[in-house]
C-alpha cells in the first residue's frame, strides 16, 4: 500500500479524532480545454502518496491502453472516468476525488473545459471555496479561461490559484510566466476575488505541485499543495443564522411531531429560538433528533429532525430560519442566470423554478443585460443562448424564502426546469428582492367574477383559436362571437392583427417576441374573463408552452383550446395575404410554418379541420360545445 498507514501500537482513535478535526477545503480545477486539469489531481495524489497498490496498478494498465502522454504516467486517467473522456481525451462530466494531508482534508472536483460543457463546471463552483484555474503556458489567457473565471466570481469563490501549467514546453521562461500572470490580473481586477495566487508549474512533470522545483529558481511562491494547505478562506455556514429547509413532517406516532430537513447553514440547539416561513410563527427547539439519538447541537450538511414547544403548522417547504435573522420573502427579484439549454431562453415563457426544498411556476419577466465573459460589459438582448449569462428579473406564482446568494450560497441560488422535459435548463443566484414585490398585493373587490358573470346570465371562459395562418380561426372565431351575440351574450374578440395596432405594437416576430405577444394576451384575456366576458382569442400561437401558460392564468375550465388543424398545404393555397408566398421567396423572415416551427396541440378541447368543415358548421359545432357544457347558463 502507498499511502501511509499505521501500526498496531498507534492510537487508532487518536488518530481518527485528530483527522475529524481537519479544516476542510473544496476546490475545483478549472480552465480552457487540455490545460491539464484532470493530469493535475492525478499528480497531487499521486506525489502526496495518497494512491493504494490497486489503482498504481490500474493507472499504469490503462496508461498503456489509453495514456496520451507516451511513456510517461497519464495522470488524467485517474479522474477521466468515463469510456467518452478516456477516448477522446477530455474531462466532459464533473469527477469528484477526496484526498488529506497531515494539514486538511480536501474535496477537489475536476470540471471540463470545453465550452460545451460549461455547466458542469458551474455545477462543480457552487460548492467550492476555492479554483484552482490553469493555464497553458504556450496559449497563455483564453476565452474559456475568462468565462470560467466569471462564473466562479459569479457563484460566490472569493479566492483563485492560477496554475501556468506546462511551463516546461516553454523552457520554463520566467518572462512567459509573468506576462500571463499581468494578463489574467488585468482581468480579473473587477471580479471581486480576495485573493489571487500564481504558480508556474508542470503538472505532468510534477514542478511546483506538491513541493518547490528547481526548474523555477526565479519564482520565490510555494507550490500548489502548499497553498491549498494553508489558503485562508472565508467563514463557513456555521457562521452564518440558521437555515433548515423542511423536506419532511416526521409524524410516525401520534405522540411525535418532527421537521426534518437538512441544516443549510447555521448552528441550532435546544432552546434557540426560531420562526417558521411563511407563517411567521415563532417557537423554541426543543429537541434535535437523529437515526443515533437526540444532539446537543447540530451543523450544516447534518440531516435532523426538530421539534418545537409549540404546536406549529409546518410544511414540506416552509423554511426554519433563526428567530433574530429571518430570510427575506420574495415573489419578485432580480438574479443572474447562467443558461445551460440548447433551446434559448424567452421572458415570459414559464418555467419551474426549484430552491432547496420547493418547486414554483416563475417567469423572467425582464433580461436586464446579458454579460460579455471576455470583457465583462454588458450587451443588450432579448434572449440567452446556451452558456449565456444574464441578470434578469423573475417573477414567481408564490413567495419564497431566500437570502442573497453574496450572504448565504445554499438559500440563494436556484435551478430553472423545463416544464415539458423537466430538464434543468439554468442555474440562479439571487441579488435581491423588487421592493414592488413587497409592496404589490392583489386587491379584494366587492363585486367579484361570479357577480360579473351572473349579472350576464353566462358562465367566463376564454375561447383559445390556434392554427397555421390561413387555417380560418378569424373566420370561425367571427362567425361564433356573431352567433353568441344573436344569443345576448357578452362576448370579446383579441385578434393577432389587431392587437398588434395597439398593445404589442412594439413586437417583432422573432420567437422571443412572439413568447411575450401570447403572454400579454394571455394575461389580457384573464382580466377580460374576470370581468365575466366570454372571450375569443384569435392567434397563431406556435408555442406549446405559451398556450399552456395562458391556460395556467385561469380557473379550471375556463380555457378552452381551438385547434384549427388545417394543413400547412391548403393554408398555402388559400394564402389570402400573400404571406406564404413572400415567406417562400425569403422576404418574410421567422413565419410559422416556413422556417418558424408550429407545435401543434396534444389534447386540445375542440379540434376542427376547415378543410374538411364549413366555417358556420364549425362555428356552431364551438357553440354547440358552449351550451353542452353549461357556459351560456347563469
Amino acid at each position: 500500500m502507498s499511502v501511509s498507514t499505521l501500526t498496531a501500537s498507534d492510537d487508532v482513535v487518536e488518530y481518527l479524532a485528530a483527522h475529524e478535526k481537519k479544516s476542510m477545503l473544496r476546490f475545483i480545477t478549472c480552465g480552457s480545454v487540455d490545460d491539464g486539469k484532470s493530469t493535475l489531481i492525478g499528480r497531487l495524489l499521486y506525489d502526496s502518496k495518497l494512491l493504494y497498490d490497486d489503482q498504481l496498478s490500474a493507472l499504469e494498465s490503462d496508461t498503456k491502453k489509453h495514456g496520451t502522454q507516451g511513456d510517461k504516467i497519464d495522470f488524467a486517467l485517474l479522474v477521466d472516468g468515463l469510456a467518452a473522456e478516456r477516448e477522446q481525451g477530455i474531462t466532459i462530466d464533473v469527477a469528484y476525488r477526496f484526498f488529506s494531508t497531515d494539514k486538511r482534508k480536501f474535496i477537489v472536483a475536476d470540471t471540463p473545459g470545453h465550452e460545451q460543457y460549461t455547466r458542469n463546471m458551474a455545477t462543480g463552483a457552487s460548492t467550492a471555496d476555492l479554483a484552482v484555474i490553469l493555464i497553458d503556458a504556450r496559449k497563455g489567457v483564453l476565452t474559456q479561461t475568462r468565462r470560467h473565471s466569471y462564473i466562479a466570481s459569479l457563484l460566490g469563490i472569493r479566492h483563485i490559484a492560477v496554475a501556468v501549467n506546462k511551463m516546461d514546453l516553454v523552457g520554463y521562461s520566467e518572462g512567459t510566466f509573468e506576462k500571463i500572470e499581468t494578463d489574467y490580473r488585468e482581468f480579473a481586477k473587477d471580479l471581486g476575488f480576495e485573493s489571487i495566487t500564481c504558480i508556474p508549474m508542470s503538472a505532468l512533470d510534477g514542478v511546483n505541485v506538491t513541493g518547490k522545483s528547481r526548474e523555477t529558481p526565479w519564482y520565490n511562491g510555494c507550490a500548489l499543495l502548499q497553498f491549498l494547505e494553508t489558503v485562508k478562506v472565508r467563514g463557513g455556514l456555521s457562521e452564518k443564522p440558521l437555515r433548515l429547509p423542511v423536506q419532511w413532517v416526521n409524524r410516525p406516532d401520534l405522540d411525535f411531531r418532527g421537521f426534518s430537513g437538512t441544516i443549510a447553514s447555521g448552528v441550532v440547539r435546544p432552546g434557540d429560538h426560531i420562526v417558521v416561513l411563511p407563517s411567521a410563527k415563532r417557537s423554541k427547539v426543543k429537541s434535535i433528533v437523529t437515526m443515533d439519538g437526540t444532539l446537543a447541537e447540530a451543523t450544516p450538511d447534518m440531516a435532523v429532525t426538530l421539534t418545537l414547544e409549540d404546536e406549529i403548522d409546518i410544511s414540506r417547504g416552509d423554511v426554519i430560519c433563526a428567530g433574530k435573522a429571518p430570510a427575506e420573502q420574495t415573489d419578485q427579484f432580480a438574479a443572474h442566470l447562467l443558461w445551460m439549454a440548447e433551446d434559448a431562453l424567452f421572458p415570459g415563457r414559464q418555467y419551474l423554478l426549484k430552491t432547496a426544498n420547493r418547486i414554483v411556476p416563475a417567469t423572467i419577466t425582464e433580461l436586464k443585460h446579458k454579460v460579455n465573459v471576455n470583457t465583462l460589459e454588458h450587451l443588450s438582448g432579448k434572449t440567452l443562448e446556451l452558456n449565456e449569462v444574464g441578470f434578469c428579473n423573475f417573477n414567481l406564482a408564490q413567495p419564497i424564502a431566500f437570502d442573497s446568494y453574496k450572504d448565504n450560497r445554499r438559500t440563494g441560488s436556484f435551478i430553472l426546469i423545463d416544464k415539458r422535459t423537466n430538464a434543468t435548463i439554468g442555474a440562479g443566484m439571487i441579488d435581491f428582492s423588487l421592493r414592488r414585490a413587497k409592496n404589490v398585493h392583489w386587491q379584494d373587490l366587492d363585486v367579484n367574477k361570479a357577480a360579473r358573470a351572473s349579472a350576464k346570465h353566462q358562465r367566463p371562459c376564454v375561447l383559445w383559436f390556434t392554427g397555421l395562418s390561413g387555417s380560418g380561426k378569424s373566420t370561425v372565431a367571427n362567425l361564433v362571437e356573431k352567433r353568441l351575440h344573436d344569443l345576448g351574450r357578452h362576448t370579446y374578440t383579441l385578434d393577432g392583427d389587431n392587437v398588434r395596432h395597439g398593445l404589442n405594437k412594439d413586437l417583432g416576430f422573432s420567437d422571443a417576441d412572439r413568447v411575450e405577444n401570447i403572454r400579454r394576451v394571455g394575461e389580457t384575456g384573464r382580466l377580460m374573463a374576470d370581468a365575466g366576458l366570454i372571450v375569443l382569442v384569435s392567434f397563431i400561437s406556435p408555442f406549446q408552452s405559451e398556450r399552456r401558460m395562458a391556460r395556467e392564468l385561469m380557473e379550471d375550465g375556463e380555457f378552452i383550446e381551438v385547434y384549427i388543424s388545417t394543413p400547412l398545404e391548403v393554408c398555402e393555397q388559400r394564402d389570402i395575404k400573400g404571406l406564404y408566398a413572400k415567406a417562400r421567396r425569403g422576404e418574410i423572415k421567422n413565419f410559422t410554418g416556413i422556417d418558424s416551427a408550429y407545435e401543434a396541440p396534444e389534447l386540445a378541447e375542440i379540434d376542427i379541420d376547415t378543410s374538411e368543415v364549413q366555417a358556420a358548421n364549425a362555428a356552431d359545432q364551438i357553440v354547440m360545445y358552449l351550451k353542452d357544457n353549461g357556459y351560456l347558463e347563469g
